[in-house]
């Protein structure tokens, strides 16, 4: 089967606080368009790489300097961009990330930094061409966290997560589309379905066979 191709690729972006299931949706809805046949490429921030890797120490060790902590993220991006997102988009890829700018926004504003700066410091990075924030009550994501055998690290405490939330869901400061998260995973998918399908038709311009596959209920990847 050739591999369907969107001229210019596609970002989709899914954002919210720890525990919201954002690694969950990405991995099922990389599934569902893989399953159409698109060229899928998941990244997550920060990254493996180094500056990522210095960031998640600094997770579990102690948070670093809000400056600080911006620096290492932004050359993180960067790197990303260069060497995964970019070429990902060149190939007419959809590029879905796990975390992004976005969180870059949320996280270090809850720390204090001007949001509207931080968003400036990441116009290198290509913007979402659909920016979804998974929505849940921080006792909720922490519970969540709890369930899954993993300790909060610094970032996640009730009060700090409250402070990022309300940065993601604060009108037209991100262009998002909320999504209800405290429902079960196969209901956040059927929604993050559709409104991928509106999308990519909205990016498209037209409607291709493949595009209609994307809300098949055939293409919902079995459950574990």
């Amino acid at each position: 089967m050739t591999q369907a191709q969107i001229p210019g690729g596609f970002v989709l972006a899914i954002e919210g606080i720890d525990g919201a299931g954002k690694t969950t949706l990405a991995s099922s809805l990389g599934a569902v368009l893989r399953h159409v046949g698109l060229g899928v490429t998941i990244g997550k921030e920060p990254t493996s790489g180094t500056w990522g890797t210095k960031l998640r120490q600094s997770a579990i060790e102690g948070r670093l300097d809000p400056a600080e902590e911006l620096r290492y993220l932004l050359l993180d991006r960067r790197e990303h961009v260069e060497s995964v997102i970019t070429p990902a988009l060149g190939r007419g890829e959809v590029m879905i990330l796990d975390r992004y700018y976005p969180s870059n926004v949320a996280y270090q504003g809850a720390a204090g930094l001007d949001v509207q700066e931080l968003l400036a410091a990441n116009d290198f990075a290509p913007k979402p061409d659909l920016l979804l924030v998974l929505d849940v009550e921080p006792t909720e994501g922490l519970s969540r966290i709890h369930a899954r055998g993993d300790k909060p690290n610094h970032f996640e405490d009730v009060d700090n997560l409250a402070r990022c939330r309300a940065i993601f869901l604060e009108p037209d400061l991100l262009d998002a589309t909320v999504v209800d998260a405290s429902k079960d995973a196969a209901t956040v998918l059927a929604v993050a379905r559709e409104l991928t399908y509106q999308a990519v038709i909205g990016k498209l311009g037209e409607r291709p066979a493949w595009v209609e596959g994307i809300t098949s209920r055939s293409t919902e990847p079995p459950h574990a």
